[in-house]
């Protein structure tokens, strides 16, 4: 982890606290994650952190651009580092697993919904549904 997000806390009048730290580490290893299963990651090393905690400094960390989220299913967003390459999240229906692809692929698509309707797609929120190659193969077996 960087040390610029600790100056940026601190440049914006916020105070740099464990919490903050802790569920920004957890963010960081775990990729992408629901709060709740940042919160279980934190809590592992400070037990008395709680949810609520967790989604106040979620919420602090993406307005700071640290992290960003997407909705990959119909609970709780997924939050990622915002460091990351710009990607796409790909989610099988069968298995969930979720992996990524790089914003590249949808050029073509952008590209048609700027021109047809002048409107600038923000892909970071964006999850495309269907089957990973290992359920396809089963479906067809």
């Amino acid at each position: 982890m960087s040390e610029d997000w600790r100056v940026m806390l601190r440049e914006k009048g916020y105070r740099l606290t464990p919490q903050r730290e802790l569920v920004l580490a957890a963010v960081n290893e775990l990729a992408h994650a629901t709060p709740e299963q940042v919160c279980a990651r934190v809590q592992e090393t400070a037990s008395g952190i709680n949810i609520s905690t967790v989604y106040r400094t979620l919420e602090l960390l993406e307005e700071l651009g640290l992290v960003r989220h997407a909705h990959l299913g119909h609970g709780a967003p997924s939050y990622h580092p915002a460091g990351h390459h710009h990607h796409l999240h790909l989610v099988c229906r069968d298995c969930g697993t979720v992996s990524q692809v790089g914003v590249d692929v949808a050029g073509p698509l952008t590209e048609a919904v700027r021109t047809a309707e002048g409107f600038e797609v923000d892909l970071e929120h964006f999850a495309i549904y269907g089957r990973c190659r290992g359920c396809a193969k089963r479906a067809q077996a």
